[in-house]
């Protein structure tokens, strides 16, 4: 073989072994989480991590996930290279979603029992702080620029804003009943909020924190009661949006500048959460109910394929 022609081969293998990745998915039924190649379409491993794990992310150096063992108590920090549970995080009561700050030095977990915010120290593992909010929180989001702190309470029908400078509410927003999930956009201008009973999103103007946009879902021979937003996702550019539609088991693709549904992706049963892929050339869904995860091509919009992983997968994460 010609020098050329091993350079060419070797920056390909470069590029193919560059642009591979590992989806880390929560399983609430099984208590572990599954490792997953996405491109190859295989279930690699599954691992034991503790009672009920749901909220999942990666760490800012990818070299740690953040897991909520709901059932433990706790958020539970695991090694991705040996998947061993290395630490356990002072959480509060039933964590089941939280979000973490641009630098990665904090971590805010909703107690929905307590109706609280709790504010973790992630150099020491310390909670520093627990912040009152409405009944039932779950949802939870950071803004982009670490401004705002906004979390979701599914009772009081309210999204909360949380100062992160002084961890005060500052506002509140009155949103449709039931709020689930948060998304900021990427430039921090726009907070989008689901609504499970009321089969709605809205779009909060982060400025003004008022609504400006609500997007009602309705699909052709698909009771209105099974159609549930969840998760939601929003892509860096800002031109599509994806909401998750629970027992509808679709998935909302949005026009994020017009605020239109352009169509509806049939995917597992009870499609929960969402994650894109590092380049957003894929979207990857959890589906509880089907016991698996869609993959969904972003260009043309099409549902590529299914893997199942485990019983009930809840959330995910995509690493690089």
């Amino acid at each position: 073989m010609k020098l050329k022609d091993i350079l060419v081969a070797s920056l390909f293998c470069y590029s193919a072994i560059s642009s591979a990745e590992t989806v880390f998915v929560t399983l609430e039924k099984d208590n572990a989480i599954a490792v997953v190649d996405p491109v190859e379409g295989k279930l690699l491993k599954t691992v034991e991590v503790g009672q009920r794990p749901r909220g999942i992310a990666l760490s800012s150096d990818q070299q740690k996930l953040y897991i909520a063992t709901s059932d433990d108590d706790a958020v539970i920090v695991v090694d991705v290279n040996t998947l061993k549970v290395v630490a356990k995080l002072p959480s509060g009561e039933d964590p089941e979603t939280f979000a973490l700050n641009s630098d990665g030095t904090k971590m805010y977990v909703s107690n929905e029992d307590d109706n609280q915010v709790t504010v973790i120290n992630l150099i020491d593992h310390k909670a520093e702080k627990t912040v009152g909010v409405g009944v039932e929180p779950e949802g939870i989001a950071v803004s982009p620029n670490d401004e705002w702190i906004v979390s979701a309470s599914e009772t009081t029908n309210m999204v909360h804003w949380i100062d992160a400078k002084t961890l005060a509410i500052k506002a509140n927003t009155l949103v449709d009943p039931r709020p689930r999930a948060l998304s900021f956009t990427a430039d921090g201008k726009q907070l989008w909020v689901t609504s499970e009973m009321n089969s709605s999103t809205m779009v909060i103007d982060v400025a003004t924190k008022e609504i400006i946009k609500t997007i009602k879902f309705a699909i052709p021979a698909v009771g209105q009661e099974k159609v549930q937003p969840v998760g939601v996702v929003i892509d860096a550019l800002q031109n599509w949006a994806y909401v998750a539609l629970g027992p509808a088991n679709r998935v909302a693709v949005i026009n994020a500048k017009t605020y239109e549904v352009e169509k509806y992706l049939l995917v597992g049963a009870r499609v929960w959460n969402l994650a894109f892929s590092p380049t957003q050339e894929r979207l990857y869904t959890t589906n509880g109910v089907s016991h698996d995860i869609s993959l969904i091509d972003t260009k043309n919009h099409k549902v590529t394929k299914s893997i199942a992983v485990g019983r009930y997968p809840w959330g995910l994460v995509v690493k690089k």
